[in-house]
């Protein structure tokens, strides 16, 4: 999966189409991505001992991998991802449109 943990990304489809967020989870096993303001449903919780109020608590579910597109820091555009060597010998993601590297290297 090209999509990791903090990226910027597009939602492509469904309700919430043409949001930019972040993304907060990633689901390799399942090509799952968690989006910071997407995909939110209400969950009605009976009142007990660990949730004393009780009644509906906001919850993010996952989206598709397929439904989104990372954005490119570098020209604010979103676009496929490929990979390059850099000159460190080290596997970097790379943006289509303008060839930049999008990973950070530590």
């Amino acid at each position: 999966m090209r999509i990791k943990k903090n990226d910027k990304v597009l939602v492509k489809s469904g309700k919430s189409r043409g949001v930019k967020s972040e993304v907060i989870s990633v689901n390799r096993e399942e090509n799952l991505v968690t989006v910071k303001g997407v995909n939110e449903v209400q969950r009605h919780v009976k009142r007990s001992q660990k949730n004393m109020q009780g009644g509906r608590i906001s919850k993010l579910m996952p989206i598709s991998a397929s439904n989104v597109a990372v954005i490119c820091p570098k020209c604010q555009q979103p676009s496929k991802i490929g990979y390059s060597i850099n000159e460190n010998g080290k596997k970097v993601r790379v943006c289509k449109k303008c060839k930049a590297v999008i990973d950070i290297e530590k």
